[in-house]
């Protein structure tokens, strides 16, 4: 395929909840899917490994000291992910043999910060199969704050694939307009935006980033029912007690530089979504406007972005 055309895939699919095994071999199932396809990108949505914490607005989550919270909790961090570990090996060994690049929205267990506190990183793995870039979510939402840490600068990074230059944000860190000019001033062109799941998520700021940046943008959600509580999980009934039939719809999409959808939002549907996306689109739209290049003003308004790694305690040796 020529270096101006790249085709992707979007991975919507649920989690196996809250079992980071069980997702993994499903995440890795739909690598090879995709590879077959002879896609050169693939895309997870946000948290997907092991799953979005939909438990606290089902049970009361921000009651403090509470048994429950602290149960489910600590279920979800030993489910979550230590990159250095080498958990993410066999998903890097996959991208290797299969020379396709990943977007994976996952739970970190940060080593630099401890080990015990998580983060919604999104993990760039190339085609040659390495880790180049951990963006932890700048903001956690609403009651994420209630199990998430807040990240930093240091994944706000972009990567070289064919003719694109590929960046990622996190779910509402995309309404974030100071993060996403860090990615356009770095030569993004194909953003990538990871969630968890649902149309009203998708639907309005993936066309907006699209004709902010006059970039690709490429949306994937996941999906989650009812049904996809596993019973083994600590207040299994608890949590499903008010819990709606369908938490998350999907919505993943495609928009185009000029604004309009190449793939509009895909409802209920799981598997992959596949789209083969031309780069010469991307030059066809920054003619008449470039955000951070003949429409900007650097002399009159500039971004500072601190990409440094944050953590709590330095050592001399």
């Amino acid at each position: 395929m020529k270096n101006n055309l790249l085709k992707v895939a979007l991975a919507q699919i649920s989690p196996v909840w809250l079992n980071k095994e069980k997702t993994i071999e499903k995440i890795e199932k739909s690598i090879v899917d995709a590879s077959k396809e002879n896609c050169e990108l693939i895309v997870f949505g946000e948290a997907l490994l092991p799953g979005y914490p939909f438990w606290i607005s089902l049970t009361n989550g921000a009651a403090w000291n509470s048994k429950t919270q602290k149960e489910i909790h600590a279920h979800y961090v030993r489910n979550s992910i230590t990159i250095e570990k080498g958990e993410l090996n066999s998903i890097c060994k996959l991208a290797k043999n299969n020379k396709i690049a990943i977007y994976l929205g996952m739970m970190e267990r940060a080593q630099n910060r401890g080990g015990h506190s998580i983060y919604a990183s999104l993990v760039y793995i190339n085609e040659a199969g390495e880790i180049k870039s951990v963006h932890r979510k700048l903001q956690p939402t609403f009651e994420e704050r209630l199990t998430w840490a807040p990240g930093d600068g240091n994944g706000l990074q972009v990567h070289s694939l064919k003719d694109f230059t590929v960046g990622g944000l996190n779910c509402w860190e995309n309404w974030m307009p100071l993060p996403r000019t860090a990615l356009y001033g770095l030569g993004e062109n194909l953003h990538i935006a990871v969630w968890p799941g649902s149309e009203h998520n998708t639907k309005d700021i993936t066309r907006f980033i699209a004709r902010e940046s006059r970039s690709f943008v490429i949306s994937v959600s996941s999906l989650m029912a009812k049904t996809d509580f596993p019973e083994e999980i600590p207040h299994y009934h608890k949590i499903v007690k008010d819990a709606p039939d369908i938490l998350a719809n999907g919505g993943s999409c495609i928009a185009s530089p000029d604004g309009e959808w190449l793939v509009a939002p895909v409802l209920y549907k799981e598997g992959l979504i596949i789209e083969t996306l031309d780069f010469n689109r991307v030059l066809e739209e920054r003619q008449n406007f470039d955000a951070v290049g003949h429409y900007s003003r650097p002399d009159v308004t500039k971004l500072h972005v601190n990409r440094e790694r944050q953590s709590t305690v330095s050592y001399d040796n």
